[in-house]
């Protein structure tokens, strides 16, 4: 290269490129000058390349005049480009015409999903009555998800929830937001009112099943709490959620982790009660389970089973949203489809 800084080549190469830019007539003119000057291959870079043969004492200066130049061919391709971009927008608007005059589009206001509208009203409903909200991990072991929770290994009750296991059955897809439960009492101590919201997973899908749903349980622990407490709170949330006229009623069942435990219904939502196709006929349908909790779960958080005593219940937030809004098919609440969504 010899003695860059004065032998005027990179100066011709500065007027020269500068003289090329300022004539480009577009943007793609533009993007081929910057490759030929500024590319791996590009006049730069091989000029860069041929600093290394330059002595010591000629490479600072001849590297600084290389940098001068490369700044100014940057800026001005830089602003060229600017240029021709508002060039091509200021020609592109003087052929289009625009109407000024007509409306414009309107834009629809957002919604919530069924399921996170019921979500949140159960959560306001029984952050009123003194419940604090508590989330979990939705992978699990097997001792939160059952053990704890009084499922022996041979207990029947596991055939009841189709698990997905995970890493070699080490792990679990929770089968239901009870565990939360046992991590809110091995945190805390009593007394205490809970609620786990959040998804569950089972191996079930069909019209009223889905392999991936939403769950709202609860718990209260305290000193001679009853079964007449849970039916208070059952039926002051009903009344809540679906009116003062909605009628209940406490069925026997069984659940490992309560004892007495209770399935609860309420007065069809469709026919008031009356007898229709969705409640077969019945004028009840099935809203969620309930019951004291059993002592072994109490001991198993090391809770005094003596000393206290408290009441659980769950519910399926699909369940709830379905009855609410009459919604006869749970697969539409994952479909996504807006006619169905836009509704809500």
């Amino acid at each position: 290269m010899g003695d860059i800084s004065i032998s005027g080549e990179l100066d011709r190469l500065k007027s020269e490129s500068l003289a090329q830019i300022a004539s480009a007539g577009s943007m793609d003119d533009v993007e081929k000058l910057r490759v030929f000057l500024l590319g791996r291959k590009g006049e730069i870079t091989s000029r860069l390349k041929t600093l290394s043969s330059l002595s010591q004492e000629e490479r600072p200066a001849a590297g600084a005049a290389l940098n001068a130049v490369k700044n100014s061919i940057e800026e001005a391709l830089s602003e060229r480009a600017s240029s021709m971009k508002k060039k091509e927008v200021t020609e592109r608007l003087e052929r289009e015409e625009f109407d000024v005059t007509l409306p414009g589009r309107p834009v629809g206001d957002g919604g919530f999903h069924p399921i996170g509208a019921v979500m949140d009203e159960l959560i306001g409903i029984f952050q009123e009555l003194g419940f604090s909200v508590v989330e979990g991990p939705e992978i699990e072991t097997d001792e939160y998800n059952f053990q704890m929770l009084n499922f022996p290994d041979d207990h029947p009750a596991r055939d009841m929830q189709d698990t997905f296991y995970v890493q070699n059955g080490a792990r679990l897809l929770r089968t239901h937001t009870s565990p939360v439960q046992i991590h809110a009492m091995l945190k805390r101590k009593p007394p205490l009112s809970v609620i786990a919201p959040g998804r569950v997973y089972r191996c079930d899908s069909d019209i009223t099943h889905s392999p991936v749903f939403h769950q709202l349980e609860g718990f209260h622990i305290a000193k001679d709490v009853n079964f007449g407490h849970l039916k208070g709170i059952l039926e002051l949330f009903i009344h809540r959620l679906y009116g003062k006229n909605t009628k209940l009623r406490f069925r026997p069942s069984f659940f490992p982790f309560t004892e007495p435990s209770a399935e609860v219904d309420v007065s069809c939502q469709i026919c008031s009660g009356k007898g229709c196709r969705v409640c077969k006929g019945s004028g009840w349908l099935e809203i969620l389970g309930a019951g004291m909790i059993d002592p072994n779960v109490l001991k198993a958080v090391g809770y005094d089973s003596e000393k206290w005593t408290g009441f659980a219940f769950g519910m399926g937030i699909e369940r709830v949203a379905m009855l609410k809004y009459g919604i006869d098919d749970i697969r539409l609440l994952y479909e996504n489809d807006i006619k169905f969504i836009s509704q809500f």
